[in-house]
């Protein structure tokens, strides 16, 4: 805890955003920094609750000791925060910039919608060590001889890479893109978690003596087989990229897209890279003039809807099936645990235009190019109700209704026949295997992250990424030393 009687006398504070019309004319985080004598104010919050349901089952995924912490912070301990925060989750300045903060909404205080902000404190911890100099590389002392390729570089990947090379192990990450990072490269955008971040965790870990093959498609350039044969241990961490099929009449007119391939080339553009992609469409798809529809309201839609505005789009709208939900829930009936309400996003004030308890029924065009989508309410069963047909003009039109399993043209390919995979009832592909050994069908292959889970959460990737890690050093071993 902080402060005794910190929640009592401080109130709650996060960080600033700058204005909507300066932040859509770049590409840049635009998160206005809190001071650390506000950081620590914050962190003076953490009450005694007993009973901190923040970082249990219901909080947060890596068990964070997030009232440890925030005594450290409000004592101004930064480099045994640091430290402590690293013993349970190798990459805090990424989750305290992407994670939705499941800890807060189990925050005690959240009762009186007034939580402690966690998020805002663990990416302070982070940033204030990196400008310290608390975070170096930590190379292992003993060798153990041992062997380990890990196939993909996303959260999960990287996690499990840092793990396994600090308990000795030599550790080779195969990334099919030109840069280690994944979909937390390709798929998040720079304005909510801009690049440098991963790039120094990759010197971090280079200096640990991680290798990184970038370039590489697993299954295509380099044979599965031949990783099985020539290491002890393979570690498969791909990312959950094949979007959801939806089913919607004229997605092949010019201008109806999913939504990662657009995601992915602006993220290219950004990083000064070819905007070509291994399994993405190439042709340029930018929003610049016109009129945007999404369909979907999970986070990939608002991330387009960023994307869209910054790249100037006249004008953007949101179609989500789902009604909308209470501007406040009832705490005694959902806390600790996520709540379903009204939430905005910083993409969405921007300016976006959200329509609730609506369906797309057919992307409508002339010559083949999309020249509007069309679309009807839905009672709450999701049934069109007739007579509430209406047509949104759209130029560009965005699917962002999920992802339903990884690429199948590689690994999966491969191993077709071999590998253990789950279809579950709306049609998602993962790979089997538990989330105690995380061990494959395939002998010597292991498996973590979205590929296994299905589409997640980063901080899912990485709990998955240490555990698979443990049990990998464990059945190496015969022991182990690492923490799930």
């Amino acid at each position: 805890m902080g402060k005794v009687t910190g929640f009592l006398e401080i109130d709650r504070q996060v960080g600033k955003y700058q204005p909507a019309s300066d932040r859509i004319r770049h590409f840049r985080e635009f998160t206005i920094p809190m001071s650390d004598q506000e950081v620590q104010k914050q962190a003076a919050r953490c009450m005694d609750c007993g009973i901190p349901y923040c970082h249990g089952p219901t909080g947060c995924p890596v068990h964070n000791q997030i009232p440890d912490w925030n005594d450290l912070v409000y004592n101004n301990n930064w480099e045994e925060a640091i430290r402590n925060l690293h013993s349970t989750n190798n990459f805090p300045e990424f989750t305290g910039r992407v994670c939705p903060a499941p800890c807060e909404e189990a925050c005690t205080l959240n009762l009186e919608d007034a939580p402690v902000a966690i998020k805002t404190v663990e990416q302070a911890i982070a940033d204030k060590a990196y400008e310290l100099g608390f975070i170096r590389p930590e190379p292992a002392t003993v060798h153990t001889g041992k062997k380990v390729a890990v196939i993909g570089s996303g959260p999960a990947g990287m996690a499990a890479a840092q793990q396994l090379g600090r308990a000795g192990h030599e550790v080779h990450v195969y990334e099919r893109e030109t840069k280690p990072g994944g979909l937390l490269r390709y798929g998040i955008p720079d304005f909510k978690m801009e690049k440098n971040f991963i790039d120094r965790r990759v010197e971090q870990m280079k200096g640990e003596g991680v290798t990184f093959h970038c370039g590489v498609n697993v299954g295509v350039d380099v044979k599965v087989e031949q990783l099985l044969a020539d290491y002890d241990a393979v570690l498969y961490c791909g990312g959950s990229e094949t979007p959801r099929e939806a089913g919607i009449p004229g997605t092949t007119l010019a201008g109806v897209h999913d939504a990662m391939p657009y995601l992915v080339q602006q993220n290219r553009r950004v990083g000064r890279e070819n905007i070509d992609s291994i399994g993405w469409p190439s042709d340029p798809i930018l929003a610049g003039g016109k009129h945007i529809v999404v369909v979907g309201g999970g986070d990939t839609a608002s991330d387009c809807v960023g994307t869209a505005f910054r790249q100037g789009a006249v004008k953007v709208t949101q179609l989500d099936i789902r009604p909308q939900p209470p501007e406040k829930e009832d705490k005694l009936a959902v806390w600790p645990f996520w709540a379903t309400k009204m939430r905005t996003s910083s993409s969405q004030a921007e300016g976006a235009v959200r329509e609730f308890q609506v369906a797309t029924l057919e992307f409508i065009g002339e010559d083949g190019v999309l020249t509007g989508v069309k679309c009807c309410e839905v009672d709450e069963r999701r049934k069109p109700i007739a007579g509430t047909e209406f047509v949104i003009r759209a130029d560009l039109a965005f699917i962002a209704i999920g992802f339903r399993g990884p690429f199948t043209d590689s690994v999966l390919k491969e191993l077709d026949g071999k590998l253990t995979l789950n279809t579950d009832k709306r049609g998602s592909t993962n790979v089997v295997a538990d989330d105690k050994g995380y061990k494959t069908s395939v002998d010597k292959l292991w498996t973590a992250g979205d590929v296994r889970r299905g589409q997640s959460l980063v901080v899912w990737a990485i709990r998955e990424g240490r555990q698979a890690a443990r049990a990998i050093d464990e059945a190496l071993m015969g022991s182990t030393v690492l923490p799930r």
